[in-house]
C-alpha cells in the first residue's frame, strides 16, 4: 500500500499534496502501513480511507478505488451499523471495542455474512483535536462459522444415536438443521427404496413454509422425475442446483427462493459406495460456497448415512444372532449355556449332548445337575460354585468324569472351561461351559508314556551290558598283555633281538594298548549314562582351566603352542567337578591333538556370563573341518582326522555331559582355519 499511496495523484484530493499534511497524519499512516496486522485510518470528518496491506481482504473488490474515498460511500451497505459508531467517536472521543460482530459486506460482489473483531479510538490532529477514527481489526468469520456448524454436527450426532427407525432418523436430523438456517437455509432427506426404484422423502426444514412442496416419492424409471437423482446416483458425487428445481409447485416461490442454490449429496454407507439415500442442503446465499462450507455438507451427510448405517445394523445383528445360533448348533466343540444358581440348561448344542451322552430334550430347561444325576459326588457342583460365586473362570484339561452314556457308565477324559456370564452391573448370571473329549488323546499319551518307560528300561539295560562286557574284557587283555612280556623275558636273546620279532611284538603291545583304550572309553560312556549327577556343587571353572593347562604343560611345550586365557572372574557355576574337568580336558586335548604343521598352534581359553548361561570357549587355529561335518564330529567313534590317535569319544562324552546338565555345545569351524567350542552351562544366578 505504501507505493500504492505515492502513486495516487492527491493533488486532486481534498487532503491535498502529502508534502502539505500534518505531521499527526504522517505518522498514523506510517504506523499502520509499517503494522502487520489489519489497521485503517479514516481521516477528517468526512473519513477519509488510508489502510495497510493486511487490511486489503476486507476490502475484497473495493481495492484499490478505497483509497482516498470516503468510508460514508465506500462503505454504505454497512454503514448504518458502523457509521454510527465511527461518527459517535469523532464527536465524543469515546472508544469502541466488539468481538465476533456480525458485519454484512458486499466485497465479493454479494451482501456476504462475516464477522469482526475490532477496536475504534479517536485520530488526533497536530493541535490534539480528533480529526479522525483508527482502527485495529481481524476477521473472525471463518472461526465463527466453524463453531456454529460444530455444534450442529455435534447436536445430529447425539440425537441420531438415539433412534430407532430411518424415518424418524430423517425428522431428527432436519428438526435440527432447523435451527441452524445460516449453514442450511433448507434441508431434505431422502431414502432409496431400491426394491421399488425409488427415492422417498424422509423429512424436510428451513424456509419451505410458505407453501412449496418437495415432492414425496420420485421415480428412478420416470426421467422427468428423476433426472438430478439420477445423475447423483450414477456418478455418486453432489451436485449444486437451484432449488427451484426440485420444488413442485414453482409458482408460489418467492424471489429470494428462486435464487437459491441446494447442494444434492449421495448418502453412502461407511466404508462401501452403496447410495442408500440423499440430502439437500441449502447453500446460504450470504456465504461462498468455499472448501469449508462443502466439506461442512459432507460431514452432515456422513452423519446422517451412520444414523442409516445404524438401524441397519440393528437388522443386522438380528441376522448375524441367528447366524450365531447356527454355528452353535455345528461348532466342533461341546458349548452349553447354565442360568441362574441351579445352573439351569438354557442352551446345549449337539456336541455337549454327544460329550453328555443324553438327548437334547432330557437336558434343555433342566438343572444340570439333575440331567447328570451320576456326575453328584465328582466335584462338579464344587466346580460350577467356585464360578458362579467368585466370577473366576476355571479350566480344565482331561478331567476324568464317570457318565452314563447311553445306559453305560464310562470314564469320559475331558477338557473344559466354565466362564462365568454377567449382567449389565457385572453380577454372575450364569456360566457358559465349553468342552472338548479327549478320550483318544488320553489313551494315545499313556500308550506313548508306556513305551518311553519301556524304552528307558531298555537303555539301562543296555548300558549295565556296555559297562559290563567292558569290565569282564579288561581281564582276557590284561592276561595277553602278561603273556607278551613273558615272551619277551624267555625269548633268546639272538631270537628277541630279531627285527621281524620286535615289530610282531610292537604290533601286539600297540593292539593290547588300543584296546584297553577301547575299553576304557567304552566304560566312561556307560559312566555317563548312569550319571545321576549326585555330586553337583560350587564348581569354580577358571581353576579347573588353570589345572588342565598345567597338566597339559609337557605337549604344549612339544606343540610350542601358544595359549591365551581371558577368564571370567564371575563364571562359577552349580555342576559336577570331575564332569566339567572331563569337558574342559577333552576339548583343550582337542585342540593341542589337531593341530596345523603349517603354522604355529594358537589357542584361546576364554570364559563369559551371559543372563541365562555361563559360556566356556575353547578356540585354535588347528586343521579345523568342514562346516558338513560339525554334527558328525559329536558322535560315537567319530574321527574325522586318521593321522592322529584317538578314539572319537572324547566329544561325544563332552556333549553328553553337558546336555544331561540343561546346557549345550556349539561348534564354528573351517578347514584350514581351526576350530571354536563354545559350551553353554545354565547360570543358576539367573
Amino acid at each position: 500500500m505504501g507505493s500504492h499511496m505515492r502513486d495516487y495523484d492527491w493533488n486532486d484530493h481534498p487532503l491535498g499534496n502529502p508534502d502539505q499534511w500534518s505531521h499527526s497524519l504522517r505518522i498514523y499512516i506510517r504506523t499502520i502501513l509499517n503494522s502487520a496486522f489489519p489497521m485503517f485510518l479514516w481521516w477528517t470528518d468526512s473519513f477519509y480511507m488510508f489502510h495497510n496491506d493486511a487490511y486489503l481482504p476486507a476490502l475484497g473488490n473495493k481495492h484499490p478505488r478505497a483509497l482516498g474515498s470516503s468510508a460514508r460511500d465506500m462503505w454504505s451497505e454497512i454503514w448504518h451499523q458502523v457509521g454510527v459508531i465511527a461518527e459517535n467517536i469523532y464527536l465524543t472521543g469515546e472508544n469502541f471495542y466488539a468481538e465476533d460482530l456480525p458485519i454484512y459486506l458486499d466485497r465479493k460482489g454479494f451482501i456476504e455474512e462475516t464477522y469482526w473483531t475490532f477496536s475504534y479510538s479517536p485520530a488526533f490532529d497536530d493541535d490534539g483535536n480528533i480529526a479522525g477514527i483508527l482502527c485495529s481489526c481481524k476477521e473472525v468469520s471463518a472461526t465463527v462459522k466453524n463453531q456454529r456448524r460444530l455444534k450442529t454436527l455435534k447436536d445430529v450426532t447425539e440425537t441420531l444415536t438415539m433412534v430407532h427407525t430411518l424415518e424418524e432418523g430423517g425428522e431428527q436430523a432436519c428438526s435440527i438443521m432447523s435451527e441452524n438456517t445460516s449453514d442450511v437455509p433448507v434441508c431434505a432427506i431422502y431414502l432409496m427404496d431400491v426394491p421399488n426404484n425409488e427415492v422417498r422423502l424422509l423429512g424436510q426444514s428451513g424456509i419451505m413454509q410458505s407453501g412449496e412442496q418437495l415432492q414425496k416419492i420420485i421415480n428412478l424409471d420416470v426421467p422427468e422425475e428423476s433426472g438430478l437423482f439420477r445423475e447423483v446416483l450414477d456418478t455418486r458425487q453432489p451436485v449444486v442446483v437451484n432449488y427451484s428445481l426440485l420444488v413442485s409447485d414453482k409458482a408460489i416461490l418467492t424471489e429470494e427462493q428462486e435464487e437459491l442454490k441446494v447442494a444434492l449429496l449421495p448418502v453412502t454407507l461407511t466404508g462401501t459406495s452403496q447410495v442408500v439415500g440423499m440430502i439437500m442442503a441449502g447453500i446460504s446465499p450470504k456465504l461462498s460456497y468455499d472448501t469449508s462450507y462443502k466439506d461442512f455438507h459432507v460431514l452432515l451427510m456422513r452423519q446422517i448415512a451412520i444414523s442409516f448405517a445404524s438401524v441397519n445394523a440393528r437388522h443386522e445383528t438380528e441376522r448375524r444372532q441367528a447366524y450365531l445360533n447356527e454355528i452353535f448348533q455345528q461348532a466342533p466343540v461341546g458349548i452349553t449355556i447354565l442360568r441362574g444358581p441351579n445352573y439351569i440348561v438354557d442352551l446345549a448344542n449337539p456336541g455337549i449332548c454327544e460329550i453328555w451322552g443324553k438327548r437334547y430334550e432330557d437336558v434343555i430347561g433342566r438343572p444340570v445337575l439333575e440331567a447328570l444325576p451320576e456326575v453328584e459326588g465328582q466335584g462338579i457342583r464344587e466346580l460350577l460354585d467356585g464360578v458362579f460365586n467368585t466370577g473366576v473362570p476355571f479350566v480344565a484339561n482331561e478331567l476324568a468324569v464317570m457318565l452314563d452314556r447311553n445306559g453305560t457308565l464310562e470314564e469320559v477324559f475331558i477338557n473344559f472351561v466354565y466362564q462365568p456370564m454377567r449382567d449389565e452391573e457385572g453380577n454372575v448370571t450364569g456360566i457358559i461351559a465349553v468342552a472338548i473329549g479327549v478320550n483318544e488323546q488320553v489313551q494315545s499319551r499313556r500308550k506313548l508314556e508306556t513305551m518311553n518307560r519301556e524304552l528307558l528300561a531298555t537303555n539301562a539295560d543296555l548300558d549295565n551290558f556296555v559297562y559290563s562286557a567292558s569290565h569282564d574284557l579288561k581281564a582276557p587283555i590284561s592276561n595277553i598283555e602278561g603273556l607278551v612280556r613273558a615272551l619277551e623275558e624267555y625269548l633268546p636273546d639272538e631270537t628277541a633281538a630279531s627285527t621281524d620279532i620286535q615289530k610282531v611284538l610292537r604290533l601286539i603291545q600297540n593292539s593290547v594298548d588300543r584296546f584297553k583304550k577301547a575299553i576304557s572309553d567304552l566304560t566312561e560312556v556307560a559312566k555317563i549314562q548312569r550319571e545321576d549327577s549326585t555330586d553337583v556343587g560350587d564348581v569354580n571353572l577358571n581353576e579347573i582351566i588353570s589345572d588342565t593347562l598345567l597338566d597339559f604343560e609337557p605337549l604344549i611345550a612339544e606343540k610350542n603352542a601358544e595359549i591365551e586365557t581371558s577368564l571370567s572372574p564371575e563364571a562359577e557355576i552349580e555342576f559336577s567337578a570331575k564332569n566339567m574337568r572331563s569337558i574342559v580336558y577333552n576339548l583343550i586335548s582337542n585342540a593341542l591333538k589337531y593341530s596345523s604343521s603349517e603354522r604355529e598352534l594358537h589357542i584361546r581359553v576364554s570364559t563369559k556370563v551371559e543372563p541365562d548361561f555361563v559360556v566356556l570357549t575353547v578356540a585354535d587355529n588347528g586343521l579345523g573341518l568342514n562346516p558338513a561335518d560339525k554334527i558328525k564330529i559329536f558322535s560315537m567313534f567319530k574321527r574325522l582326522h586318521d593321522h592322529v590317535e584317538g578314539s572319537g569319544v572324547g566329544l561325544y562324552i563332552v556333549k553328553r555331559i553337558v546336555e544331561n546338565a540343561g546346557g549345550h555345545i556349539e561348534l564354528d569351524s573351517e578347514v584350514g582355519k581351526g576350530a571354536t567350542f563354545r559350551v553353554y552351562f545354565p547360570n543358576i544366578k539367573s
